[in-house]
Formats: structure tokens, sequence, C-alpha cells
């Protein structure tokens, strides 16, 4: 394969674990990954700390890993990130009462490319079996995630005592953004933890809810959970409250996003103390972003006007679609289809207590799993920000062209490149153009074994598509119940939410946090991709709106402006 049919930083299979997917990736890598990105996050944090997260769980020993003292467990194909589906499905293999199968279910979309698993001798091992026994006791009884709470803790003490970078050298803001990783690897060890445990608890409330004949009410039981990547939402909501009742920032808004704050700054003092308040919001919540795991992406604090444009959307909305109304009338649901499941075993102890026991550990580690990716976002952050800072001096110095350029650097040769510059600028340009045309190419949904060319994806142009006629019914996965018919707002950018009303269901390619607030005003949810106890499903369900996720092409496929009806329950989109 020839060096132009192959990005620079694309891994290769190993024959143990042969087996990546972008089935749950996509919502958490959406986009190509920055060459530092994949060194510094991906490699140097990220995949050390998955690899703990399977050891301290009892899933694997470490020498059971490839090249375990650095290994590459978020592989990379034409740019794009990918899950370790051999990894995943070892702990099917191992974890009592699961398998390989279930975990595909559980954790990745049904697609027809999707290999079989093939179970090898050293896969059964009754010594993990029983480590991993004993974690599912733990996740099944404990009441809390006290760890969560101390790396929340930490996260915040980095982002509030971080130093002026402008009057940092060169080589404390590498040291500083170096720095981060440990905390970023532990960070994401218990991210994975509260992750892969997820869905233990919503497993046996469908299992009982299916026993006792009411599947319906297993998506009921999860609804109103309480999840931190909400919370950007409900802050950008109050700033709507009061942009909505003052005609001085509603006639800022109405001017436009680009000069915003210059506009506030200039006018009176309530208009000043708005400003106050939406940098605070930025200072707060700017780590979250599109693509938020890559530090090339474009936060909050980078690109503010995302956030704005969001508060925005939300000043046009009428309190009835506040965020904290339509939680509560979600807690609500819950509450009934716990009375209704509690009344259906209440002859029975065992069953009763074990209703009890998948209640709380559904909400403890579904909520926990937000908690837990919200921590190691807050310090990525801070990594993006001291490399941003650097490229900008780069710029400066005349020695590459934009900030975002010197993440087409890997780590080491940032070192060399602040040393020694020239060599290096040419290289760093091809890169760039290389990397920006990666995002027309569909990554493949599954590389098994062998590594696939960029000539053989697919351009997302040449993708051919025709829309869905009127009448169609596209089918996906039901992720949060209730109905709603509305017109179809196809939005592609959470940053460029062109067209997109209140009322109107939004179409998604996938959702990370940054399309939260997109949500609120929405009347449904309906999304490309996603399996159960995907973000778009968590959060329909805290705010208590339909979803309906992994709907392939949904975004080709439904005409924008369209009317549909969405239906959470049965995971069916109508086009009308």
């Amino acid at each position: 394969m020839s060096g132009s049919d192959r990005w620079f930083c694309d891994s290769t299979p190993g024959e143990k674990y042969p087996a990546w997917t972008r089935g749950n990736a996509a919502d958490v890598f959406p986009d190509p990954f920055s060459p530092l990105g994949k060194d510094l996050i991906l490699r140097r944090a990220m995949s050390l700390g998955l690899r703990d997260a399977y050891i301290r769980m009892g899933a694997l020993d470490w020498e059971e890993f490839e090249n375990p003292e650095a290994p590459d467990l978020f592989q990379m194909y034409g740019g794009y990130p990918y899950n370790p589906l051999s990894l995943t499905r070892l702990l099917g293999a191992r974890m009592p009462g699961a398998s390989p199968e279930a975990i595909d279910k559980a954790f990745f979309d049904e697609r027809d490319e999707v290999p079989q698993y093939v179970e090898e001798a050293w896969h059964v091992s009754p010594k993990h079996e029983a480590a991993l026994g004993a974690t599912m006791g733990w996740v099944m009884s404990t009441d809390g995630l006290p760890f969560l709470a101390a790396d929340k803790a930490l996260a915040e003490h980095l982002r509030d005592t971080r130093p002026d970078l402008t009057e940092l050298e060169d080589w404390a803001l590498i040291s500083r953004a170096k720095s981060m990783l440990p905390h970023i690897q532990q960070m994401f060890e218990n991210a994975m933890v509260v992750s892969s445990m997820a869905s233990m608890g919503p497993g046996a409330l469908s299992a009982i809810c299916e026993a006792v004949g009411k599947p319906e009410l297993s998506i009921g039981l999860l609804a109103g959970i309480d999840v931190d990547s909400s919370a950007p939402s409900h802050a950008m909501w109050a700033l709507s409250r009061t942009a909505r009742a003052s005609a001085e920032v509603t006639a800022a808004f109405d001017a436009g996003i680009d000069g915003l704050l210059d506009r506030l700054d200039a006018g009176s003092d309530g208009a000043k103390a708005f400003a106050a308040g939406l940098r605070d919001f930025i200072g707060t919540y700017g780590s979250r972003g599109p693509n938020e795991y890559d530090i090339l992406a474009a936060s909050w604090e980078v690109k503010p006007r995302v956030a704005f444009a969001a508060i925005d959307l939300m000043r046009k909305s009428d309190d009835s679609q506040a965020p904290a109304v339509r939680h509560a009338a979600s807690v609500v649901e819950k509450e009934r289809a716990a009375g209704v499941i509690r009344q259906l075993v209440a002859g029975d102890a065992e069953t009763a207590g074990m209703v009890e026991a998948a209640l709380t550990s559904a909400g403890l580690f579904l909520s926990g799993r937000e908690r837990a990716k919200t921590n190691a976002i807050m310090v990525i952050g801070e990594v993006r920000m001291a490399i941003r800072e650097l490229g900008r001096r780069f710029v400066e110095r005349g020695l590459i062209p934009t900030v975002e350029h010197v993440f087409m650097l890997t780590g080491d040769e940032l070192e060399h490149f602040r040393h020694d510059p020239e060599p290096m600028k040419a290289t760093i340009v091809q890169r760039w153009e290389q990397f920006r045309s990666l995002f027309d190419y569909e990554p493949v949904f599954v590389v098994n074994g062998r590594v696939p060319a960029l000539s053989e994806m697919t351009r997302r142009t040449e993708k051919g598509l025709e829309k869905a006629a009127s009448g169609t019914v596209l089918k996906g996965a039901a992720g949060s119940g209730g109905t709603a018919t509305g017109r179809a707002r196809v939005v592609l950018d959470p940053g460029d939410p062109e067209g997109l009303e209140p009322g109107d269901v939004l179409v998604a390619p996938q959702t990370d946090p940054s399309w939260v607030p997109l949500f609120v005003p929405a009347a449904a949810v309906v999304v490309n991709v996603g399996a159960m106890g995907s973000h778009a499903m968590i959060v329909s369900r805290e705010l208590g709106i339909p979803c309906v996720a992994s709907v392939a092409d949904a975004t080709h496929l439904i005409p924008d402006g369209a009317m549909v009806t969405v239906d959470g329950a049965t995971g069916t989109v109508t086009v009308h």
C-alpha cells in the first residue's frame, strides 16, 4: 500500500486482537483525530487507562495485552479512531452470564459487516470469570462511586489553577501539557470501569420486565437519571431566560452571534453583567465541544460562539421546554414505571430485591459514566489550551500557517520542532492537507485484520442515497420513550444549527455532549449511530424526549424539513 493511500498515523492490527469497530466510537470520536491528539491523548493516556480498567475489573492480565507497556487500544484507520471489538468480546466471553454476542448487542450497532466471534482456547478462563463475578457483585451492591467525586475535584483544581499560559516559556507549555496525561489516564481508567459495567443494571431491568410481560417498561425505568453532560444545558437555559427578559440583551443577540460580547460590554450595567455570565459559563464548561476528546477540536473555550448559538436558540423557546421541567416529567415517568414493576413482583422477594438493586445500579452507573467522561474531558481541555498557546507563538514566528497546524506533529516531533523547525515545516503543511481530506471519507465500520486503503473507502459525496419517500418507516434502536411529530431538521454541525426551531425533530449524525443544548428545544432526537447506553439515549431520557438511535444513514435518508413521527419506545421514525 502506498504512503499516499494510508494516513501516516494509522495502526496495524495484531493477530491476537484483529477486530476493531466504529460501533459506539462514532459517538465519542466522530471525526478524524489529529496526530498530536492520537499520540498524547489516545496512546499515552486513554489506551493506558483502558488497559488498567480491564485489569482492575479482572477481565485480563497484564501479559495478555499486545505490547502492554504501550498498548494501542484505540486504533486508527483512515484517521478515524476505532474501539477494540476483539478485546470487548473477550470481556463478554469471560463475564459470568454474558457472551460476546451479548456484548455486541449492548455496545455496537447491529450491522451485517460485524464479523462472527470465534472462540479460542485461551479466551476461557475460570480465574478471570471469578474476578469479573466479584466485580459484578460490587456493581449490583454499591451505593456510591466516591472515586468519581475525587476525580472531579482534581479536574476542577487543575482547571481553576491554570497559570497564565501567555507567561510560560515554550518548554513549560509542553511540560504542562504532558503533565496532564497521567491524570487523564487515571480518570479514563475510572471512566472505563464505570462504562463497562453501566449496562448491568439496565440489562437486569430489561430481563425482569420481559419476564413479567411488560418489556415496554424497561425504557421508562431508565428515565430521569441526572447526567453531568446535561449540566451545561441547565446553565445555558438560565442565561437564555435572562436574555429573553432583557430588551437590550435580546437586541444584542438579534444583531448576530459574532461580536456579541463586544456589544454587551458596550451596553448598560445589566448587559455587562450578562456578558460576565457568559464568560463564567465558558470558564466552567469551556472544555466541552464537538469531538472534544481530540485536543485539536474547537471546544467552547476556543470557539465560544458555538455555545452562544445554543443559548440564542434556547431563548426562542418558551418556559415549558426548560430542562428542569422536562427532567421533572421524566422522573415522574420513571416512578410510574417503577411502581408498576414493583407491584408485579411484590410476591417474589428475590425478584423484588433484584429490581431495587438494578434500579440503584442503573442510576448510579449511567450517571457516573457521564461524570467520569466529563472529568477526563476537563483535563484534556488543559492540554488543548497549552498546545494552542504554543501554536499561536509558532504562527507569530512564521513557522506554521495556523494554530491548528501544530496538531499535525506527534509528541516527540513537537519537542524537535521547538528546537529545529525548518525540516518539518513542509511536512506539517502536507499532513494538514491530507488530514482535511480524511473528512471526505466514510470510515469502514469494522476492520478485521486487514488495514483498508483510503481508496477503498466511500467518499461521503459519492454515497448516492435517495431520500425516504412519504410513508417510509425507518427502524433504529429504541432509546427514550414517547412519541413526537415535528419537522425534521438535519443538523451536521452542533455549532451551526441553522433552521432548527423549538418543536423540531433533531436529526444528527451522532451526538457528543456538545449536541446536548440542541436537545432542549427539540421535540425528539434521531441519530445515525449508537447502541444501548449511548450518549443520545442517556441524555434524551434525562430530558424526557423521544429518541431513536442507530437509524443507519438517517441524515441522508430523512429529507430536511419533512414531517416525521418519532416513536422512542418502538425505535421507529415514520416519514410523512
